[in-house]
């Protein structure tokens, strides 16, 4: 049987049922689609070919068919997100800073962690927690702690060291203090800004999408995804994520695995007044012999040249493995248009354990340093419970909504600890490996049956009233949140302590709508953490003092026509701390919260389409991150360590013209120079970084296939990425990434 449908774009005959690949290439080119189109067959019958004799063809009917590949570039970025107590709205109708990266971002990308999806934000730079492999996360110069990562607008049910993006739909990031939409973080974090998971559900078209994946120097993995909605009215849903890899990464003997199961299932009613999703997940992820952290020793007076791109300066011996099974039961029903009531629950149950050994330089210059050693098993359980209503009405020309409602969070972890007093020597740039022979002499707890050592109890009532008038061209947000925070300590079974204080946090917001597609606004909100407890060698050691209330002013402009959004803000965070000054003339220290860092900066943002087939995503911020109230006045009027004084990034996709389906990508990442100590005498230099990629969608028996190159710090830049807590992570070194993903 011979088919020629696509001669009239080429000027010759094909016989597809010979060449079924040719043919597959040759319609790319000539109708080239991107990620997720899905080829439409059409077949007719019966029809003669415009090249033949209809009166030869009287004993076999001739067939065509026609495959359409049209380019379909999904959203990767989008204003707008989750917002807690004032549920999911548009970026332009609040006066908060919000935007969502979508999952076709992260596939595009070939995204393996939550730190490589946030390095597209400017106002988000990713560095590691103290002594081990966990990211943490920067933004407008306060720390996100793994722990203070949320999904669907919940806290305390996400794997708190590593995050697998595979099985989320869009990664949210609010710029900016979020007390009172989210109440307070578990893990006393989130000041300057929150990060929000949405899970993946059903969509209405079917997917069945896999995807194998490459990265240097040997690593590959692959994920399925698989979506369907079936019923009479397609009322039940369900949407499976599959992710895993496994291998050594770019950086010399490091090896990491990661495996991640997620399943998200979905309901609602005929009138689709009910909703109903339940989510359960799993993720396991490792590394063996990591780059650790360098951490600097006592008497530097400047900062060690960074060792080569891929050296690795990590013990064999060192290692970590993270195990997590969460999820997630979330119920909403409209009573009707005006009402809606909804509950959430939560819980996590997490398996951590491993064995760090972070290096300390002693010499800048010949980079001699010192390696100790440390185990940690860690076993952590939480439950998480929101619910709420929402209601709408007017009086007069005045529209409310009214958001009201309560959370609670219960965090109970199990730990102890393993350290070595004795330290062997070893070097920043030759490094010496050895096994682990030194003693764990100083113990905490029980390290093969860790007890309970701390224990967490969060709950909080809000409410709040949203006026709009003038068509909603106007509309003032103002509420409060009621916050109690309980948390003990039992001291690995050498003390106990506990904690019980209460904060009230308000907000009030302003938005104006000059026109439609832009907005004006501003907030004055507040972030709320645990207050600290005097510890050590201090004459009030064990007094607890009220949670940190860190009050943030914030001024924007936005502009979002679909397509293409932009947003200009102007803030100030002012975040109380806490230090320990001479008691008198007694000798003796007494620990106070007089501290102040004030950080004041610009954030500028721009996302979407410049022009037919060129995106831009990217933009910049600006921090003035000042020590204000330091102890005996030393530091006044420097920088805080580790918060850069800009940052720029600048991600662009363009659609190749002259070949349908081929989309080239680069991005450039620039971060200004950091102090790497309160004194600001040991700096850090600015650093940039550029990424190269294109990918190419094509179809091959009537689907289509992305296939993905991108390259990573391209020039192979050897830089410090991070000074954050006092101490420097290396930036990576250069990656190969490779993927191809096919739409069954």
């Amino acid at each position: 049987m011979n088919f020629r449908p696509y001669s009239r774009y080429f000027g010759l005959s094909v016989s597809c049922s010979v060449f079924p690949m040719v043919c597959g290439v040759l319609l790319s080119v000539a109708h080239g689609q991107d990620l997720a189109a899905t080829p439409q067959v059409k077949r007719n019958t019966n029809v003669a070919s415009p090249q033949t004799n209809p009166a030869q063809d009287t004993s076999l009917p001739d067939e065509q068919i026609i495959v359409k590949a049209k380019r379909r570039n999904q959203m990767e970025v989008i204003s707008g997100g989750q917002l807690g107590a004032l549920g999911t709205k548009k970026g332009l109708d609040v006066p908060f800073n919000v935007r969502s990266y979508t999952s076709a971002l992260i596939l595009n990308q070939q995204s393996q962690t939550l730190g490589q999806v946030l390095e597209n934000d400017p106002s988000v730079r990713t560095t590691y927690g103290y002594g081990n492999f966990s990211e943490q996360f920067v933004i407008r110069g306060f720390p996100v702690y793994g722990d203070d990562v949320s999904i669907n607008g919940l806290y305390g049910i996400v794997p708190r060291q590593l995050i697998s993006p595979q099985l989320y739909d869009q990664v949210q990031v609010l710029n900016g203090a979020s007390a009172f939409l989210n109440g307070a973080a578990p893990g006393g974090s989130s000041i300057g800004g929150n990060i929000n998971l949405m899970f993946k559900h059903a969509t209405q078209d079917p997917i069945t999408r896999i995807t194998g994946d490459y990265e240097s120097n040997a690593m590959g993995g692959g994920n399925i995804d698989v979506s369907r909605r079936f019923g009479a009215d397609k009322q039940f849903g369900f949407r499976v994520n599959v992710a895993g890899k496994s291998g050594e990464t770019a950086i010399d003997r490091e090896r990491r695995h990661s495996v991640a199961v997620g399943g998200g299932f979905d309901w609602h009613s005929r009138d689709g007044a009910t909703r109903v999703t339940l989510d359960m997940d799993y993720e396991n992820q490792g590394v063996r012999q990591g780059r650790p952290g360098v951490l600097l020793g006592a008497g530097l007076t400047k900062v060690p040249r960074v060792p080569s791109p891929s050296s690795n300066y990590g013990q064999p011996w060192t290692y970590t493995d993270l195990s997590y099974i969460f999820g997630m039961l979330n119920v909403e029903h409209d009573f009707s248009r005006h009402l809606t009531a909804y509950a959430a629950f939560g819980g996590l149950g997490g398996n951590e354990k491993g064995n760090y050994s972070s290096l300390t330089v002693s010499n800048s210059v010949t980079g001699a340093a010192t390696n100790g050693s440390m185990y940690v098993p860690y076993v952590q359980t939480n439950e998480s419970l929101r619910a709420g209503l929402r209601a709408h009405f007017n009086t007069g020309p005045l529209k409310h909504e009214i958001n009201t409602g309560g959370s609670s969070l219960w965090s109970e972890k199990d730990t102890a600890y393993a350290m070595s007093l004795q330290s062997v020597t070893s070097n920043l740039y030759t490094p010496t490996f050895y096994a682990q022979s030194q003693p764990q002499t100083y113990v905490g707890g029980n390290v093969n049956d860790p007890k309970e050592n701390g224990y967490t109890r969060l709950y909080s009532l809000f409410f709040s009233d949203t006026v709009s008038a003038f068509h909603d061209r106007v509309a003032l947000t103002a509420g409060f949140r009621y916050q109690n925070i309980l948390a003990n300590d039992y001291g690995y079974g050498k003390y106990f302590t506990s904690y019980n204080r209460d904060a009230f946090t308000p907000v009030v917001g302003f938005v104006v709508h000059p026109t439609r597609q832009t907005s004006l606004y501003f907030n004055r909100i507040e972030g709320l953490a645990q207050g600290p407890q005097a510890t050590g060698n201090v004459v009030n050691t064990g007094q607890m003092f009220p949670p940190y209330q860190t009050v943030q002013y914030e001024v924007g402009a936005k502009y979002d026509i679909g397509r293409f959004s932009t947003s200009l803000a102007f803030y100030q965070i002012s975040q109380p701390n806490g230090y320990a000054v001479p008691f008198g003339n007694s000798g003796q220290s007494i620990f106070s919260v007089d501290g102040l860092q004030r950080n004041r900066g610009v954030e500028w943002t721009v996302n979407g389409q410049i022009v037919k087939g060129l995106r831009f995503n990217g933009g910049t911020s600006i921090i003035d991150a000042n020590q204000r109230r330091t102890s005996q006045g030393l530091y006044n009027g420097n920088r805080a360590i580790g918060v850069p004084g800009y940052t720029i990034n600048a991600n662009l996709e363009y659609d190749l013209p002259y070949l349908k389906g081929g989309t080239l990508t680069g991005q450039a990442i620039r971060t200004g120079h950091q102090w790497a100590n309160n004194a600001n005498t040991l700096r850090v230099p600015g650093w940039t970084r550029f990424d190269v990629g294109a990918r190419y969608t094509f179809v091959v028996e009537h689907k289509a296939l992305t296939a993905r190159f991108g390259v990573e710090n391209l020039a192979n830049t050897r830089y410090w990425a991070s000074s954050f807590g006092g101490y420097l992570l290396q930036g990576m070194p250069r990656t190969f990434k490779f993927s191809i993903t096919t739409d069954l």
